[in-house]
């Protein structure tokens, strides 16, 4: 997007940026940090910033380098060389907090240093943007969308496909609750996505829990664990209180140990937290609001966790060819 930089001898820069639509609706932010960028440079004495519209072929070859040169729509987290790890978190019911977790996990692995995307495939009942502080219109070139804001209610393929997301190291979708198409599509999409289960410590969640599992096995996906939220209430004097009783996590995990044939562990319980609910509300999540806390630091640790695992070598070329002795 940058047409031309010039530096006059006395260090007034002037930077001139193709804007993707002349009614590009973040003219004034672009503006803003180009301007704080350009001047943080040595020498700098003054910043003139000057907007330019691309034309319709530039559009298309911004479009196919976003795309990595391929003309043709694709998932790329599909692909062979990707080295972005998927993970979707399910749950078999509503109101488990797992938009909550999706968004306090994405900024615990932002902080450590990852790049990190968000999907909200909650179509119908999207409220990630809300809880990430989130706002603005996405910003379409050609048909793809860079993502600035509230996606639009569109399919999930599109949303993988049609999205610039860049050289991720970890993408997070917010499933809808429950089994249905979307969990059924996203398997079909994006098969070398891990599950994550989170549920609540009652056991009508773990039950509902245990069958939202049940999917991974259908698709031949790995779960990577269960994540038991609102585990308890920890009271003025220091004891805790159970809520919403005991045991709802660890009877998922064994369940689908026993389904699947392989261990799945409880990754953490997650105490319940008034501040957890509010920073949602507010939009900045608790792990960087109040990172001391004991639901930001049990979120940190499985963020921790997920974010260091190695991504294995099955499926990719390594880039080795056979010579002769």
């Amino acid at each position: 997007m940058v047409k031309s930089v010039e530096v006059s001898d006395d260090g007034i820069a002037e930077v001139t940026i193709y804007l993707t639509i002349a009614a590009c609706p973040l003219r004034e932010t672009i503006t803003t940090n180009v301007t704080a960028a350009v001047a943080a440079v040595e020498g700098i004495t003054g910043v003139n910033v000057v907007l330019d519209v691309m034309s319709d072929e530039q559009r298309k070859g911004l479009a196919s380098q976003l795309r990595g040169g391929q003309a043709d729509r694709e998932i790329t987290f599909t692909q062979p060389n990707s080295l972005t790890r998927v993970y979707a978190v399910a749950s078999g019911k509503g109101g488990v907090g797992k938009s909550s977790v999706t968004v306090n996990l994405a900024a615990a692995m932002a902080r450590d240093g990852l790049k990190v995307g968000v999907l909200d495939a909650d179509i119908y009942g999207h409220s990630i943007p809300r809880m990430l502080g989130v706002e603005g219109l996405p910003t379409q070139v050609e048909s793809m969308i860079m993502p600035r804001g509230p996606m639009l209610h569109r399919a999930l393929q599109q949303f993988l496909a049609d999205v610039y997301w860049g050289d991720l190291d970890i993408l997070l979708l917010d499933l809808p609750p429950g089994t249905g198409d979307i969990a059924i599509s996203m398997a079909q999409l994006l098969p070398n996505a891990e599950i994550l289960i989170v549920t609540t410590p009652q056991l009508a969640s773990a039950e509902v829990a245990e069958r939202a599992g049940t999917i991974a096995q259908q698709t031949h996906q790995n779960i990577a664990g269960v994540i038991e939220n609102m585990a308890w209430l920890e009271l003025p004097d220091g004891t805790r209180m159970e809520v919403f009783g005991s045991g709802g996590g660890q009877a998922v995990a064994e369940a689908l140990t026993k389904i699947t044939g392989s261990q799945v562990d409880v990754l953490a319980q997650i105490p319940l937290e008034p501040a957890l609910r509010e920073c949602g509300d507010e939009g900045t999540p608790i792990v960087l609001h109040s990172p001391d806390s004991p639901a930001a630091q049990a979120l940190s640790a499985i963020a921790k966790r997920l974010g260091q695992r190695e991504r294995g070598l099955v499926g990719r070329p390594l880039g080795l060819s056979p010579t002769a002795k």
